[in-house]
């Protein structure tokens, strides 16, 4: 049976550059859908998140705003199917990254105010990028890989081809605008290869190496099977 660790932020706010406190956590079709398609791919699923902290629902993701109302039907029913784990994570210091055959972590807003910089995540991420095992980082979460360092200070992901929300979609909220950064932005000047797809808010995932990522909410499911076919579909 595969084993996959999900890491959940636990933040319920993101920080933004005037000092506001703008409410968030994890969006709720990045985590739902993802753990479906590898529930119903006969995968075992552990969740994570920084000191245990149950995660909290970025309300904003279950709004008329963040999707069709099937969908949004969807991934509220399947995240109450599976409130039991949400509400008792296991300690992210606690975790064996070797223990598992997959590391997914989603986004939301909640890696950019905690996961970001996490020394423990930063580790864990730094393990599995050298290990060679499937590394997936969706939306706002490649904001966990600015925790990362090697031995000698540099940053593991130099180089590697990633995606992750884009400047433009990013400033479609209005808060967006003040952000303290921009995930784009940093991924670029941190050394990494930054690409986006041609249409904003549209599936677009990038693989490089064992580095899987996805560039926003509508490339869950996407990522999801690409990683269901590549690691499961392989007997991995």
């Amino acid at each position: 049976m595969t084993r996959v660790l999900f890491v959940v932020s636990a933040a319920d706010r993101w920080t933004l550059k005037n000092g506001e406190v703008h409410p968030s956590g994890y969006w709720g079709e990045e985590l739902a859908m993802p753990h479906k398609i590898f529930t119903r791919a006969g995968c075992q699923i552990t969740l994570a998140t920084p000191g245990g902290a149950a995660p909290t629902l970025d309300r904003l993701s279950m709004s008329r705003t963040a999707g069709l109302p099937s969908k949004l039907r969807e991934v509220s029913r399947y995240l109450d199917s599976i409130q039991g784990e949400l509400n008792s994570p296991r300690p992210l210091a606690a975790i064996d990254p070797d223990a598992y055959d997959l590391v997914f972590y989603p986004g939301g807003h909640g890696p950019m105010e905690d996961l970001a910089v996490d020394p423990v995540s930063g580790a864990l991420l730094t393990r599995v990028l050298r290990s060679g095992k499937p590394l997936a980082l969706l939306c706002h979460a490649p904001a966990a890989a600015f925790a990362a360092k090697n031995e000698d200070g540099s940053w593991p992901f130099t180089g590697y081809r990633m995606t992750g929300l884009s400047n433009l979609e990013e400033k479609f909220n209005s808060f967006g605008r003040k952000a303290i950064w921009l995930l784009e932005d940093r991924l670029r000047e941190s050394g990494a290869d930054y690409r986006k797809g041609r249409l904003p808010l549209r599936p677009f995932t990038q693989v490089d190496r064992n580095l899987y990522t996805g560039q926003n909410p509508a490339s869950s499911e996407l990522l999801a099977e690409r990683l269901v076919k590549d690691v499961i579909g392989t007997g991995t």
